[in-house]
């Protein structure tokens, strides 16, 4: 690597990673969750753990070049600090940019905010850092296809810390036009709401960590809300109460405000008799309506930016509906959505961000699979079993025995979506199946099992059925497919689909081989972890784990014996 450019990203806060970009290739990205089934969300906070992580996946601390960090919320007086604890022991207190931009000013290339003080030897000491709202959509718009094709594209960033913000990014020159708020409420909103109502709601009294006050126990809230929301359908009654409730009150844009715009949105429907469901329900397409009326007042008032694509990003954008309903609006040539939208990509957006900078590309080359590779000393638990078995064999013991299969093969998917790397697989034939792997993940009944299906069928079994290999737009299970996947159909008819094709190997590979035997080509998807932590780091953990009869990694199928 010497003589290139070698950019560090770091993201130390709440879903920590770090990642390296060199000669415009991502090298790697770690997030802390995947290492050592740490717990989900949890930050990078240990310089020692940075470095060993950079050994681990190849590169030389004392290569890197750039080091890059994300920014973060500001404090009451304005500053923006991070903490990293130094092989020292000691905490060193690290100045970052703030988290989001403020809209208007002329375009141009993106200024970092420059500090000093890493205790990261043999890695700079100094380093750039640019807004979290900047990472992000960095993040999005490198990966993207846009960005290969050198084409400007608008670029909606919506976290749970700010409302949406729009942005125009051209790669011709790396110029930044900060558009403007396209919204008034700030993503964390969402899984406020949704946490005053029984199935999610937070309990300082509780001892159960995911129901304890905070903004750490809001977390797990949004995927299950919006999964939740499809027992309901919107009320138009309701969605009128949050429309007055936002005229009424000041923007929900901060904690305590959207607390407040919760309480008073409850308060007018208190009396109503709506189910929580429907409520929650008419919640999430009020902020769409809201997201989307935004996009467009945009657009009518800078005609210059329609037809171009359109680049998603921050943890709003996980919700399937919404990203599905912005891609149907019309609106946009393309919509594209990372695999790693929330802060689980803000490492990589901090090294694109500093990538754009330091070597004027605006493209990325990159593999949805370039998180940790499997680390294990190989030892099989006692009451297991060992033996090859090849991918056509997983497909014929999928067909024969209907039961789920942990898989752990190569290097883990980035993002907090299992692609296939890091996932339960299964049979979706019959209806049970969804029951199955919602119980030995001890999850919710209403919780949805998410299909991969061959991208070459995949308009066969779903509308629209198009190419979405990282599962982040909701399509229609078409009915004549219904009974014969019953596991992947939610209860309004959707499914949240990943096509595979042959780039995700041995995914692809094992689907051509169960479709040939079944007819079929979808299986179900979940990922594979313990609860409340990141995906299984190796097939060791898996069978540790135990709640499956069957593991299968690397071309080896471990049976567990008591069955």
């Amino acid at each position: 690597m010497t003589g290139t450019a070698v950019i560090c990203g770091l993201k130390l806060t709440h879903d920590g990673a770090v990642a390296v970009i060199t000669d415009g290739r991502l090298i790697f990205s770690t997030e802390a969750e995947k290492i050592a089934n740490s717990p989900r969300h949890c930050g990078l906070t240990d310089a020692g753990q940075i470095l060993d992580e950079l050994r681990a996946s190849g590169v030389d601390p004392g290569e890197v070049t750039h080091v890059a960090v994300d920014g973060w919320t500001p404090r009451v007086d304005g500053s923006s600090y991070v903490e990293l604890r130094g092989r020292d022991g000691r905490t060193h207190p690290l100045a970052v940019a703030g988290y989001s931009d403020e809209p208007g000013g002329p375009a141009g290339p993106v200024r970092p905010v420059h500090g000093d003080g890493l205790p990261l030897h043999p890695m700079p000491g100094g380093f750039a850092s640019y807004t979290h709202s900047a990472g992000h959509l960095f993040a999005s718009y490198c990966t993207s296809p846009f960005a290969e094709r050198d084409r400007p594209a608008l670029v909606v960033v919506w976290d749970g810390g700010m409302p949406p913000f729009l942005y125009r990014y051209d790669p011709r020159g790396g110029a930044l036009r900060r558009v403007g708020w396209v919204g008034p409420a700030s993503g964390g909103l969402y899984p406020i709401f949704a946490s005053h109502f029984p199935p999610f709601r937070v309990d300082r009294r509780s001892p159960d960590r995911d129901r304890m006050f905070g903004m750490e126990a809001l977390f797990p809230v949004s995927g299950k809300a919006m999964a939740y929301a499809a027992l309901g359908k919107p009320d138009e009654d309701a969605i009128a109460v949050m429309e007055r409730v936002t005229a009424d009150l000041p923007p929900a844009d901060t904690h305590l405000r959207m607390y407040g715009w919760t309480r008073e949105v409850l308060r007018r429907l208190d009396g109503s008799g709506l189910p929580d469901a429907t409520v929650i329900s008419s919640f999430q397409e009020y902020l769409f309506r809201v997201l989307l009326a935004g996009v467009r007042a945009a657009l009518r008032d800078a005609p210059e930016l329609a037809g171009l694509p359109l680049c998603l990003s921050g943890g709003c954008h996980l919700n399937i509906t919404w990203n599905a309903g912005l891609r149907a609006s019309g609106l946009f040539e393309e919509v594209w959505v990372p695999p790693f939208p929330n802060d689980a990509g803000s490492a990589i957006g901090a090294a694109c961000a500093e990538m754009v900078r330091v070597t004027g590309r605006s493209a990325v080359r990159w593999s949805a699979f370039a998180g940790p590779g499997i680390r294990w000393d190989g030892v099989v638990p006692a009451g297991w079993s060992a033996r090859p078995c090849d991918v056509a064999g997983l497909a014929e013991l999928l067909h024969r025995e209907n039961e789920p299969v942990v898989v752990v093969s190569g290097r883990a998917e980035l993002g907090p979506r299992a692609l296939g790397h890091r996932s339960i697989i299964a049979p979706a034939v019959s209806a049970g199946m969804r029951d199955t792997l919602n119980r030995l993940k001890h999850r919710e009944g209403y919780r949805p099992v998410a299909p991969i299906c061959l991208a070459e069928h995949a308009a066969e079994v779903f509308a629209p059925g198009t190419r979405d290999p990282y599962m982040l737009f909701a399509h229609d299970v078409r009915p004549e497919w219904v009974d014969r996947v019953p596991a992947i159909v939610h209860v309004d008819g959707s499914a949240r689909l990943q096509t595979v094709d042959a780039s995700n190997s041995p995914t692809y590979e094992l689907l051509r081989a169960y479709h040939r035997l079944s007819g079929v080509p979808v299986l179900c998807n979940t990922s594979a972890n313990h609860p409340g932590k990141g995906f299984f780091p190796d097939p060791g953990s898996a069978m540790a784990w135990g709640q499956t009869r069957y593991v299968w990694s690397e071309g080896i199928l471990y049976t567990r014996g008591d069955n």
